[in-house]
């Protein structure tokens, strides 16, 4: 039988390095951007590799994919406690995270945490509102990021973001989201060529605090299409009290500048919207391309017309609890 430690070093021994996409010129050049796929529902194992390669192969940055793995060495979202590479995060310029419910060991963790420490942006698609998770009795260092946390009201998901995981406000896998500009906001850099976004997954209940900016508010649809009409009807929300459907709109995403703890402050962009579906609207992935140049701080150089387009033939699966594609490894995806 395997000693504990043998058998730690087997597994670190079948991971593979993390996958990296080099861009060569672009706006973005010389940029270092490390993308967090780690969710069991929205495939983000396969929406942050396709918008990697837009902002290499489109803008110039360099890419690193990091993923939950397998103790068989393949990406696997269901195995919450293994997220090899994240020392990438040491290098980076920002960093992009679709996350759900982690519980990474410390010795990985503590690489985001640094990296919050200095005072990095945060792009934060769908369920990184409740990124971390840790069981009742963890001895983790960093058990206060958990989504429940009471040390750390909301964990880092209500102190960082700005907003924990609610309720599914839209019927979820019924009612699609239609994004629509906050009055006011369209000019800001972050909507340059956006009149709206479109995703099947549904709107998140959601109230992010008054120091943050809402950028775009999520209409409910009827249905799954984007030319859809908005959905009709009242439902109680988180307080118990009963409300429009669509007035007002939830926000699906904002903006905040978060003074942290350490004497630094993180410039944080935050969607409830990015399943690897929403990707396929040209809308959502221009969004998230000036959501990056934002926390770059290069979004003056944006002028709304680039060219987001997919690269390659993206056929993402459907989102749902069990339907990522099994038996991928990191290697397989490089360009």
């Amino acid at each position: 039988m395997l000693t504990t430690i043998a058998a730690v070093t087997l597994a670190c021994a079948q991971d593979d390095p993390p996958l990296v996409y080099t861009g060569r010129s672009g706006l973005a050049k010389g940029k270092r951007i490390v993308l967090l796929a780690g969710d069991e529902e929205y495939r983000s194992e396969e929406a942050l590799p396709q918008l990697a390669k837009i902002l290499a192969n489109r803008f110039g940055a360099t890419c690193t994919v990091l993923f939950s793995i397998g103790k068989d060495g393949t990406i696997d979202p269901d195995r919450h406690g293994h997220q090899p590479g994240l020392e990438a995060l040491d290098r980076a310029d920002a960093c992009v995270m679709l996350l759900r419910f982690r519980e990474w060991p410390d010795e990985q963790m503590k690489h985001f945490v640094d990296y919050l420490r200095r005072g990095k942006p945060i792009v934060a698609l769908r369920t990184s509102t409740h990124a971390f998770d840790y069981a009742d009795g963890s001895t983790s260092a960093y058990k206060r990021f958990g989504w429940k946390s009471k040390e750390w009201p909301g964990g880092f998901g209500g102190q960082v973001l700005g907003e924990n995981w609610v309720s599914h406000w839209g019927d979820h896998g019924r009612q699609a989201t239609l994004g629509l500009p906050e009055p006011g906001k369209s000019s800001h850099p972050v909507l340059k060529g956006v009149t709206s976004v479109f995703g099947d997954t549904d709107v998140y209940e959601a109230r992010p605090p008054s120091d943050a900016e809402v950028l775009l508010r999520g209409q409910v649809l009827s249905g799954m299409d984007r030319t859809d009409p908005p959905a009709k009807g009242r439902k109680k929300d988180a307080s118990g009290q009963e409300r429009d459907l669509n007035s007002p709109m939830m926000p699906v995403a904002w903006i905040r500048n978060v003074a942290n703890e350490w004497g630094t402050s993180n410039r944080v962009i935050v969607t409830t919207m990015g399943a690897a579906t929403d990707l396929q609207d040209e809308g959502f992935r221009r969004f998230s391309v000036n959501a990056v140049f934002w926390a770059l701080g290069l979004d003056r150089k944006l002028t709304g017309k680039e060219d987001v387009g997919t690269v390659g033939d993206y056929r993402p699966s459907r989102f749902g609890f069990g339907g990522y594609v099994k038996g991928i490894r990191p290697r397989d995806l490089k360009p």
